[in-house]
């Protein structure tokens, strides 16, 4: 069924309601990425339940020289795209009707987490992220509302803007979409030339690098552990043909137990040689931060275990892109 387009909030709160509304917030230029989360969200909706898709393109959350004026803009195609994910309503708004003011003189102000990695590249960011997502949620009054892991950042300030300010809406992160070749889905994706394109590959392959990195040696740790001395163990192994991963299991034993320095290591690797490429990759940062408030996790003498995110963002001729990966630390040989 073609869903309903909408272009105020007075018509959304005239629909009449009979089961959960989920919302899915977009800038429009709907791609898969955007059709998952659609998908994701009709699947908590219920068949009772109602599909709202935003589509606003947020004049607060662009910067000074940033892409406002060539964003693309297809809401022909994005109503499409809504239809076929399984979308009720398509929401879209003029700025007038969000900020009826003009830029509002209050806004969200998103604290130290929000002055770090995107945020120090971007000052200002996530102010404009999380005012217009607060209004939006205002608007649509939804019961959970859905967002992108791709952009990780953004989902941790909006989970805490929603704790910390009791707002009783339930927020849902899905997980990101990638081309066959490992590029994360990105409206911004289109701006790239065939040649940017395979150099903008380097992104994913280098979070895949530190991943596999990171499995190593998650799993180096567990085999170490299933002998109690380290000369035993080494021997232990030796004894299997495994004189390598002996040697490697000794090496880990001694190192910091979170491996951060080893993980950003593998990742640094692969940017570097994009930055030889041409075009050139230009880096504008790598980190492995903690997703509760995404501060940077060292190699802590005393270790790192839970969540972390290893997180990526650099330029590519005019394109600016980001991509990250979930990881957990301490998972191999941990106690049942």
């Amino acid at each position: 069924m073609t869903p309903i387009l909408l272009r105020t909030a007075a018509d959304l709160h005239a629909r009449v309601r009979t089961g959960r509304r989920a919302v899915v917030m977009t800038m429009g230029a709907l791609h898969e990425g955007h059709a998952t989360l659609i998908r994701t969200a009709r699947e908590l909706a219920g068949p009772d339940g109602e599909v709202v898709v935003t589509v606003f393109v947020n004049p607060l959350q662009f910067g000074q020289g940033e892409d406002l004026d060539r964003y693309p803009r297809t809401l022909d195609a994005d109503l499409k795209i809504a239809e076929e994910a399984g979308a009720d309503t398509v929401f879209a708004p003029a700025v007038d009707e969000v900020y009826p003011g003009g830029e509002p003189q209050v806004r969200i102000g998103a604290g130290p987490m929000g002055e770090r990695l995107e945020g120090a590249s971007r000052p200002g960011h996530f102010d404009g992220v999380l005012t217009v997502v607060a209004k939006l949620l205002h608007l649509t009054r939804p019961d959970v509302a859905l967002y992108g892991q791709k952009d990780a950042q953004q989902l941790a300030l909006i989970r805490r803007m929603v704790r910390d300010l009791n707002f009783g809406i339930e927020i849902v992160g899905v997980p990101t979409v990638r081309e066959d070749d490992g590029l994360a889905l990105s409206s911004r994706n289109r701006y790239l030339s065939a040649p940017q394109r395979r150099t903008a590959l380097a992104l994913s392959a280098a979070l895949f690098a530190g991943r596999d990195r990171h499995a190593a040696q998650e799993a180096l740790r567990a085999r170490a552990r299933e002998v109690p001395a380290t000369h035993a163990r080494a021997e232990a192994l030796s004894a299997l043909g495994e004189s390598r991963a002996a040697a490697d299991a000794h090496a880990v034993a001694q190192a910091a137990p979170g491996g951060a320095g080893a993980v950003l290591a593998a990742a640094r690797l692969v940017l570097d040689e994009a930055a030889r490429l041409d075009p050139p990759l230009e880096l504008d940062y790598l980190a492995l931060v903690d997703p509760s408030d995404f501060t940077e996790i060292g190699d802590r003498e005393d270790g790192f275990t839970g969540e972390a995110v290893l997180a990526v963002a650099a330029r590519v001729g005019t394109t600016r892109l980001i991509d990250n990966l979930p990881l957990t630390f301490g998972t191999f040989g941990a106690a049942s």
